[in-house]
């Protein structure tokens, strides 16, 4: 893919969002490959580059939304994923918990149960990684 502006910006606020650390660690192994080197470039460049930055939502309310919509349609491995964002953008532990248990009501603990299992997960990992 060639590099646009777009995709550069793009580029520039995954590492941002996500961390030196985990980008390298997934580029090595998850986009290592040349299928899924083709999916990060084009999300690289549309969802990163055109979507995360759009005006009208600061990063942090961005994050936000992702960790809700990751939980409630059960996308466990970006939930993953967008608890790292959300936590890097500010949200505490205790927030995010109380997000998700907040969900439970409205999308039912079964899948809540998995978003908190997926939540303890990450935020060992982010704990370790300091």
């Amino acid at each position: 893919m060639a590099e646009t502006e777009t995709y550069r910006k793009g580029r520039e606020l995954r590492r941002e969002l996500l961390g030196d650390a985990f980008v390298e660690r997934a580029n090595k192994t998850a986009y290592a490959d040349p299928i899924m080197k083709k999916f990060i470039d084009v999300a690289t460049e549309t969802v990163f580059g055109s979507l995360w930055t759009r005006p009208g939502l600061d990063l942090k309310t961005r994050t936000l939304v992702c960790v809700v919509s990751d939980a409630a349609t059960a996308r466990t491995p970006e939930l993953g994923i967008h608890l790292r964002m959300a936590r890097r953008q500010g949200w505490t532990e205790d927030e995010l918990v109380e997000v998700l248990l907040h969900l439970s009501g409205y999308v039912g603990v079964p899948l809540i149960r998995e978003a908190m299992l997926t939540a303890k997960e990450v935020f060992a990992e982010m704990r370790a990684e300091r």
